[in-house]
């Protein structure tokens, strides 16, 4: 069980740990290279940058092209890393993903930043919530949502030694750390962090930290939850989430983005499959963001830990 003593958990934006795994996938290989739509410090690819300035390209405002450079470095042998906001790539320049770099399957990795809910007053516009949706069903393409600024370092080292395709989600506000250096982190594996026998939560990103907090509460409400952090939605692990729901027969996804197409409909499409059990997808549902702080959001579209438990207690009857 990785679920540490709440007063041990710090918080630090997601996006820090990407910054910092960049620069050690850069240590670790002169191949990789990086490119920014004019975002360096917001989604701390500046740290790559200051690094290895002759590694770094600058492109401007100017994402459909950005992913196309990287596609033709990535034939030349490069491994090159594109961030930008999530709302203008993958949300502006998809066409180009899937035709340069998905279909030609180029070892080009996209890293959405900014989002999701914690984005907050920058409003609706800003608040990617179907990047997931939209990466999961280009074929060739991973899909990676940490849950801290730990994971989302080891997720960027990881996906730099992967060659092919990969899209990693990144949040902009601060969010709790809840793993640690000897948590591990593997493409395409999900996570035991609270062993139960009576519901499964899957979650990821910032709403693993929730699920936790629930599973704690639910305990002592008699509800013994298994929580399952699943960081990486494409490809999904199914050995591990069919295991842990032939025990409890019951689900929740919980996911700050769409439910349609992200995790909760990853996972729904794998029970109906395999393990057809009730489930209770919980997310963002049919509807676009809005200003406010990510707490205000997060209450509003009832991504909390009293959600999470009303719901649990409704699949026990």
């Amino acid at each position: 069980m990785y679920l540490l003593d709440h007063d041990d958990w710090g918080s630090q934006a997601n996006r820090k740990g990407f910054g910092s795994g960049l620069v050690k996938a850069g240590e670790l290989n002169d191949q990789v290279v990086a490119l920014c739509a004019d975002l360096t410090d917001s989604t701390q690819i500046s740290l790559f940058a200051k690094k290895f300035p002759e590694r770094y390209v600058e492109v401007g405002i100017a994402e459909q092209n950005m992913v196309t450079v990287a596609s033709g470095m990535a034939s030349m042998g490069k491994i090159p890393f594109t961030a930008s906001y999530a709302a203008f790539s993958p949300g502006r320049n998809w066409e180009q993903i899937k035709t340069t770099i998905c279909m030609n399957d180029q070892n080009v990795k996209i890293i959405g930043s900014h989002a999701g809910l914690y984005t907050g007053p920058d409003g609706a516009t800003h608040q990617m919530l179907e990047d997931v949706a939209l990466m999961r069903v280009l074929p060739n393409m991973i899909v990676v949502v940490p849950c801290d600024s730990v994971e989302a370092e080891k997720a960027t080292v990881a996906i730099a030694e992967y060659a092919h395709p990969a899209y990693l989600r990144l949040a902009r506000d601060k969010s709790p750390v809840i793993t640690t250096i000897k948590t591990p982190f593997e493409i395409g594996k999900a996570y035991v962090f609270a062993p139960g026998q009576d519901i499964t939560i899957i979650a990821n990103g910032t709403m693993t930290p929730i699920a936790l907090e629930a599973a704690e509460k639910l305990f002592k409400d008699g509800i013994d939850i298994e929580v399952i952090h699943s960081p990486t939605v494409k490809p999904l692990d199914a050995a591990t989430i069919l295991s842990s729901v032939e025990r409890t027969k019951r689900v929740i996804t919980i996911e700050e983005a769409q439910i349609c197409g992200g995790l909760g409909g990853s996972v729904s499409e794998l029970l109906s499959e395999h393990s057809p059990v009730p489930i209770i997808r919980m997310g963002v549902n049919d509807s676009y963001g809005q200003s406010g702080t990510p707490s205000e959001l997060l209450e509003y579209y009832g991504l909390t830990v009293k959600r999470v438990m009303l719901n649990a207690h409704k699949l026990m009857g």
